[in-house]
C-alpha cells in the first residue's frame, strides 16, 4: 500500500507530439508508436539528420504555456484566489526573452510572481523539487510548475553539429545499436498542493533528490555516481527502499555513454533490484524536450501509475551488456506497485530523481 503523501499532485496537463492533453499522452504512450517524423517546421537541408517529434500545429511558446497552466489549474479546481496566493515556477531555455515570457505567463494566468529555471535538462525537475520544498516548509499552500520547449532551429543545429542526434531517425534507449537522441516538442504544467488543502489528488510526490558530479561539460560520469546519489536521496526523503519501486521512467536518451552511465547509477542505487525493476524511457516515444523533458516525463509517469500500465521502451534492437536492466519492450506491462521513479540528467553533471506514489 502506498503511504499518504504531504505533497500531492492535483492537476496535470501536457502537450507533445503524442497529442494534446492527458488522455492523448496515455494513448500515445501505451500504443508504443514513436512520434518522430521528418522536420517541416524549418529547413534541415544543411543538417546530418532530419527527424524530430513535433506537432503539426502549435501556437507560440507563450500561448502553449498559458494553456497548459490554465488547464492544469482547472483540473485541480484552483480558483482565482487560490492562484493569487500560489507560487508559479517556470522551466524554459535561457535567453533574453525569458523575463518577458515569465512576466507574461504570470499575468495571463493570475499568479502574483514567478521563479524561472534555465538549468538545462533538469530545469523542470529542479522546479518541482523547489516547489515541494516550499510546500513542506509552509511557505505556500499551492505551487504550479510549468515547462516548455518547442523544437527550433538553433538547438537542433547544435545537437546535430555535436553528433548527438540519432542517424537512423529512431531513439533506442538502453538498446544495442543506439545512435543518439531526437528532439521533441513538450509543454507541461503540474499543480502541487499540501495534503491538507488539496481537493483532487491524483498522485503523491513522496521524495526528490538532486546531485552533481562536475565530471565533464557534456560527457556523463561513467559510473553514474551523481545520479545514484540523487536516487538515494529521493528514496531516503520518502523513507522508501528499492524493493518498493515498481517502475523507473529513465532519463535514457539513446546515447551510448549516457545510457550505460544511467544503468550503472541504477545498479548502485537499487542494488540487486536494478535487474528486476521495470524500466523504460518515454523519450523513445515523444523525444527529448530539453528543459521541459523532466516535467513532461513526470506527467506521463503519473498517468501511467493511475492507469496501472507501464509504457514500453520503443526502438529496441537487442540487449547491451552495459545496460543489464529489465527494459519494458514491445507492449505495456501491468504495474506491480504504486511507486515510480522518474530520472533526469543534464550537461554539466546535474541529476535529479523524483519518487511518485499513486493515490
Amino acid at each position: 500500500m502506498v503511504e499518504p503523501a504531504d505533497v500531492l499532485l492535483t492537476g496535470v496537463h501536457a502537450t507533445s507530439a503524442l497529442g494534446r492533453g492527458a488522455e492523448e499522452q496515455v494513448a500515445g504512450m501505451l500504443a508504443g508508436i514513436p512520434a518522430f517524423r521528418p522536420v517541416r517546421r524549418f529547413d534541415t537541408g544543411a543538417r546530418r539528420v532530419n527527424a524530430a517529434a513535433t506537432l503539426p500545429e502549435t501556437g507560440t511558446l507563450a500561448d502553449e504555456l498559458a494553456e497548459a497552466v490554465t488547464v492544469a489549474c482547472r483540473s485541480a479546481g484552483l480558483t482565482a484566489s487560490d492562484r493569487a496566493d500560489a507560487a508559479l515556477l517556470l522551466a524554459v531555455h535561457g535567453g533574453r526573452s525569458v523575463p518577458a515570457l515569465g512576466a507574461g505567463l504570470a499575468a495571463a494566468t493570475g499568479f502574483p510572481a514567478l521563479r524561472t529555471y534555465t538549468t538545462a535538462c533538469v530545469s523542470g525537475t529542479n522546479a518541482v523539487a523547489d516547489a515541494a520544498a516550499l510546500l513542506r516548509r509552509g511557505k505556500v499552500d499551492r505551487a504550479v510548475v510549468a515547462a516548455g520547449y518547442l523544437v527550433e532551429p538553433d538547438q537542433y543545429a547544435l545537437f546535430d553539429v555535436g553528433r548527438a542526434l540519432a542517424t537512423d531517425a529512431a531513439v533506442r534507449p538502453f538498446s544495442a545499436g543506439r545512435t543518439g537522441l531526437l528532439l521533441g516538442d513538450g509543454v507541461a504544467a503540474v499543480v502541487l498542493e499540501r495534503a491538507d488543502v488539496a481537493r483532487r489528488p491524483i498522485a503523491g510526490l513522496l521524495g526528490w533528490g538532486r546531485a552533481g558530479d562536475a565530471f565533464h561539460p557534456c560527457q556523463p560520469e561513467p559510473k553514474g555516481r551523481g545520479l545514484a546519489r540523487a536516487i538515494g536521496a529521493a528514496l531516503a526523503r520518502a523513507d522508501r527502499c528499492p524493493e518498493d519501486i515498481g517502475y523507473v521512467n529513465a532519463n535514457a536518451t539513446g546515447s551510448g555513454p549516457g545510457d550505460a552511465a544511467e544503468a550503472a547509477a541504477l545498479r548502485t542505487a537499487l542494488g540487486p533490484m536494478a535487474r528486476r525493476v521495470p524500466v523504460s524511457s518515454t523519450k523513445s516515444l515523444h523525444g527529448h524536450a530539453l528543459e521541459a523533458s523532466g516535467l513532461l516525463e513526470l506527467v506521463v509517469t503519473v498517468l501511467a501509475l493511475r492507469r496501472g500500465e507501464l509504457p514500453p521502451n520503443a526502438g529496441w534492437l537487442g540487449s547491451d551488456p552495459d545496460c543489464p536492466l529489465d527494459v519494458i519492450r514491445d507492449v505495456p506491462r501491468p504495474a506491480a506497485t504504486g511507486y515510480a521513479l522518474t530520472l533526469n540528467a543534464a550537461f554539466g553533471g546535474a541529476s535529479t530523481a523524483l519518487l511518485l506514489g499513486a493515490t
